[in-house]
Formats: C-alpha cells, structure tokens, sequence
C-alpha cells in the first residue's frame, strides 16, 4: 500500500521529539509492514525579518529531512498567527499541493493518512478531491476539544468528518465529541497510541535517582507535560501548595517547556511551594524513562487530553500514575492496579496524590500492564482502517483490493 501521512504533528530536525506518537504509528506502519509511506509535514513561512527570533528558527528545517528512515517533506505556507485561523486550512492546502501533485506522479498514493481534523485534515481532503485519493482523518483532541468551539471553524470540522471516507478518534471520548458534532457519521474507529517497551522500561529506582540528582529518601512526583493552560500544570502548582504542607519530604518535578513557565515559577513563588517545585525543562526522549523510574508517582493534570502518551510511558517504566478525567485517562487508568483518575482541580488533584504516595504499588504488575499496547499492535489497527477507507471510496484501485485480500490471508493463516 503506497501511503502519505499529511499533518503538522510531526518530529523534524529542530524538534526531534515532537508529536512522536505520529511518528510511532507512521514508521510502524511502513516498511516492517511493506507499505510506502511518505510524510508530508507542512510548516509556516517564516519572513526573512523574524528568522532571528525564537519562531523564526523554524526556517532553518530543511525542506525535505529523513526522520526514522522516512522521508518527510516540509512545504510552506503563508499564515499570520490568530489572524488567518478561519483560512489556516485553505492556506495549508495551497503552499502543499503542488508537493503532493508531484509526490502523487512520483508513486500513486492509495490514500492520503491525515492527522489532526483542523486545519490539517480539511487541508488534506482539499487535496485528496483533486488528486482523487481517499482521504481518513485521525482526530486527536484540541482539534475537536477546542477549534469545534470557534464559529468560523466548526463548519469547516464538520465538512471533513462528513466528506471523509474513514474517520478515527484516539479515544472513546474523543469518538463520542465527534459524533455530538456529526450524528450522521457511522462511530468513528478507536485507534489510540501505543508504548515503545525497548525504550520505556522499568530502572531500579536507585540508580535512576542517582542519575537525575534526586535525593534518594524524597517523595517524589513527576510530571512530564508541555507548560500551556491545557495540561494543566499550574492545577498542579496550587495542588504542590497542599502537599507542601500534607506530605512532607514531598518534591515535585516539572519536565517540559513552554509559554507559561514563568506564570508557573511566580505561582510557586506566591504560593510558597517554590521549595518543592523544580522546572526542569526538556528532556530528551531517551532519557525519560529515568524520570518515571526515579518517580513514585507520575502526574498528569491536564484540562484536556486525546490519548495522552506520557501516561503509557509512566506505566511501561511500572510507576502509578495520577491524571484527570480527561481524554483516553480513564480507559487507560480503569485498572485500580495502574494508577488514580481523578478531576481536574486542585484540590481532586491533591487528594488522589496523597492516597497514590500512601499505597503500596506493584511496579511490575503495572509494567506488565502496559505492554499490552504495543506500536505493532496500533500499526495493524491503523493498516486495516486505511485499507477499509480505501475500499470505500468511489473507483478505489484493484491493486488496494488484492492488497487487502493478501493482508486478510495473512491474517486468517
């Protein structure tokens, strides 16, 4: 099957780990499975003036990059932030056509894998129509969450759930929203991510203490989390204040960057749990697992979630996790044995990590637990999703047919 993943969710040169859930699923899914995929991974123009700034650096990615053996093309587009948000698809589509027309010329895509319903997946069915390729979208959470909320991008959201010829959610909440949105659709198909076990594993908590520089006698929560309003970190903050006070020897640790660190340091301040809250920063992929290790409980407040990888990481390295009610959590948390949901205020927050740090939890058994959902077993998923869309677009290929055939001989042997 010759596939082209399109979305903006993707790792490049400059941002090796983001958005590496795409990643997973997409490299998965080609050539250990023999399928082409290409990906194209559209990014916004950057002037010639504003490339000395901190935004600007994304001029720098080369136009087209290989990224875990795939071959990932960046085209640009023109976009002024806040701005041009109602047009953001229609943009997106128009810097990328013409890299997928001739992409298309190059090795005729059987359809086109679209990550994030807005703008990307209105981008990418504006191009499937041209191209006359089948079209599935994954939505993945603040593209539903959030953008369905604005009046001129909710009509454009729910053109692309109802013109596409297969749709997906990374949860069952998630599928749920989509359908308030479009009752017309059939359920959307639950695909949701999956856990690398060769890179996140349990360490003995000694070591891996040893080797972030955390005494070995702390109670230590961390949190792995982009610092923005939706994941919740400053909910997290207030709920430090608490523990300060109810669980002492309590440390906190905040792994992760972004636009609200120094709100989230001024809040520490005023609340007087600065001394327990450490802002660590970003930390290579490959060293998280030491994080979790070193944790006795991982946490993760978010307001909003799709599938939150980060939980399944904190699991596979066999430490409980506490999260909100949000997203996939409660379906991956269902088991009391992995960890506490609970709901997204302070207060909630506190009280689930006080009764996780008080318990006694079987690290393997939690382990054990989350190898269950390997990348392998969400690859086959999303192969079979794509093959179903294929087969349902009008005039779909006898070559996609013969494929699904042999894949369904696979199977049944």
């Amino acid at each position: 099957m010759k596939i082209l993943t399109f979305t903006s969710l993707f790792p490049n040169s400059l941002q090796p780990n983001y958005a590496g859930f795409v990643l997973q699923r997409t490299s998965h899914m080609a050539e250990p499975r023999g399928n082409h995929v290409e990906v194209v991974a559209p990014l916004p123009y950057i002037p010639a003036f504003l490339r000395r700034t901190a935004k600007g650096r994304m001029a720098s990615i080369p136009s087209v990059e290989t990224i875990a053996g795939l071959r990932v093309h960046h085209p640009r587009y023109p976009l002024l932030p806040k701005i041009s948000m109602p047009l953001h698809a229609l943009l997106m589509y128009s810097g990328c056509h013409g890299v997928v027309r001739d992409l298309h010329r190059e090795h005729p895509f059987d359809c086109i894998d679209a990550h994030y319903v807005f703008p990307d997946g209105v981008a990418a069915l504006l191009i499937g129509r041209s191209l006359r390729v089948p079209v599935s979208l994954t939505a993945r959470g603040t593209d539903i969450h959030t953008f369905s909320r604005f009046f001129t991008i909710r009509p454009q959201i729910r053109w692309a759930l109802r013109n596409a010829d297969a749709v997906a959610a990374v949860s069952s909440s998630l599928a749920r929203i989509i359908l308030q949105l479009e009752p017309s659709l059939p359920p959307p198909v639950e695909i949701g991510n999956g856990v690398d076990t060769t890179r996140f594993f349990p360490e003995d908590r000694a070591v891996a203490r040893k080797m972030i520089g955390v005494d070995q006698d702390a109670k230590l929560i961390v949190s792995v989390a982009a610092l923005r309003h939706v994941k919740g970190c400053d909910l997290l903050v207030r709920a430090a204040s608490q523990l300060k006070a109810s669980t002492p020897g309590c440390r906190l640790l905040f792994v992760g960057d972004g636009p609200e660190l120094a709100a989230l340091r001024r809040l520490a301040a005023e609340l007087s749990c600065a001394d327990v809250c450490t802002f660590v920063g970003p930390v290579n992929h490959e060293d998280l697992r030491h994080y979790y290790s070193a944790a006795d409980v991982s946490c993760l407040p978010s307001r909003n979630e799709g599938c939150p990888n980060v939980v399944l990481e904190s699991l596979a390295c066999g430490t409980p996790v506490v999260a909100t009610r949000v997203g996939a959590v409660p379906e991956i948390l269902a088991d009391t044995e992995t960890g506490v949901v609970v709901d997204p205020t302070s207060e909630s927050i506190h009280q689930g990590l006080r009764f996780a740090m008080g318990r006694e939890w079987n690290r393997a058994v939690i382990a054990s637990k989350a190898k269950l959902r390997s990348w392998e077993q969400v690859a086959e998923q999303a192969e079979q999703f794509l093959l179903r869309s294929i087969r349902k677009a009008p005039g779909h290929s006898h070559e996609a047919t013969a494929y699904e055939d042999s894949k369904s001989l696979e199977v049944n042997r």
